[in-house]
């Protein structure tokens, strides 16, 4: 009995986790690994080698890219939706080690108040505010970037979450939508999205 009620809270889990967008499943996943133990940890790091290996070579020129400062300097105008999926690439496939490819990362996304004060870079059509979201919640949890610059990065993602909330709920109240809501299970994670359109998964769609 207690075996049957286990796989169904995990196949309920695993449900859960499908619908959620790309952002939220980088904070889970990374939140996960928080708790796991250094044994646990080597463990999946092996898995994790050999499901990455099967696309070594298709990813490899993306890969050097990706790593390359100067290639990465090149990717600033975030406002353009391609640079931004160049962006998702980059922070994919960069190493854990890479500083100076991480730096250059790092002004480039710390430009973003700038941007949404004087290109009235829209946050609110769901696609854009949850690649934005995704591009933050990526670059704050990545082992290239210094504590001090994922502290900075978090922040700036504060601001999104935010930014994209209000739209949302200003969207919802509009729309007179008085249905009631059904109760589900919620997993807390250590950030909280509201994204506006549900299961996105850049990563799986930018090439």
């Amino acid at each position: 009995m207690v075996e049957k009620r286990s796989v169904i809270q995990r196949e309920n889990v695993y449900r859960w986790f499908s619908e959620l967008n790309s952002a939220q499943r980088v904070e889970f996943l990374c939140g996960l690994l928080d708790l796991c133990v250094p044994i646990e940890l080597r463990f999946l790091g092996s898995c994790l080698e050999d499901l990455a290996g099967k696309d070594y070579h298709s990813l490899r020129d993306a890969e050097i890219k990706a790593n390359n400062p100067a290639d990465l300097a090149t990717l600033t105008n975030i406002t353009d939706e391609v640079v931004r999926s160049k962006l998702l690439i980059s922070l994919a496939l960069l190493n854990s080690d890479n500083r100076e490819a991480a730096g250059v990362l790092f002004r480039t996304l710390t430009h973003i108040d700038a941007i949404i004060n004087n290109y009235g870079l829209q946050l609110n059509d769901g696609q854009t505010g949850d690649q934005f979201l995704l591009l933050f919640t990526m670059a704050s949890n990545h082992p290239a970037f210094s504590f001090h610059q994922k502290q900075v990065l978090r922040q700036e993602l504060s601001q999104i979450q935010g930014i994209v909330s209000t739209s949302c709920n200003n969207a919802n109240r509009s729309t007179g939508s008085s249905s009631s809501t059904a109760t589900s299970t919620t997993v807390t994670t250590t950030t909280t999205f509201t994204p506006c359109v549900a299961g996105s998964h850049f990563l799986h769609k930018v090439g």
